[in-house]
């Protein structure tokens, strides 16, 4: 049993407010919860979010989660695998996708030009 999204039609997201750099995260990567809400400390729940990143930010080590994970590159650029100094990598453009299960080790990341990937983050209710 997860949170409920609620019903939303189209709508304009207004992409110059509401985004905050995420826990753990470094800056220049930010988020902005387009709906509902994931519970990691209870382990339940759902959300989809944006993530930016700002021209030539970067993560130096892997994440790993206990949830699913659906991922879609938007815009810009995105290098998977590189290094503690930002070097090395696979590099991805616009319309790519990942899913990932829980537990599934994937990163560090970069992006040279900056880019914006949807998120959808759940955990599997168990029957």
């Amino acid at each position: 049993m997860g949170y409920h999204k609620g019903h939303k039609e189209f709508h304009s997201l207004d992409l110059s407010d509401g985004w905050h750099t995420p826990p753990g995260y470094p800056p220049g990567i930010q988020q902005k919860i387009i709906a509902g809400e994931l519970d990691e400390k209870n382990k339940h729940g759902n959300r989809t979010r944006l993530l930016r990143f700002a021209p030539g930010t970067y993560t130096t080590e892997p994440f790993v989660h206990d949830y699913w994970e659906e991922v879609f590159l938007v815009s810009g650029d995105l290098i998977v695998g590189n290094d503690k100094q930002g070097n090395g990598g696979e590099k991805f453009t616009g319309y790519t996708y990942a899913v990932r299960p829980p537990g599934a080790y994937h990163g560090p990341f970069k992006s040279d030009t900056g880019c914006i990937l949807l998120e959808t983050h759940f955990y599997q209710d168990v029957a």
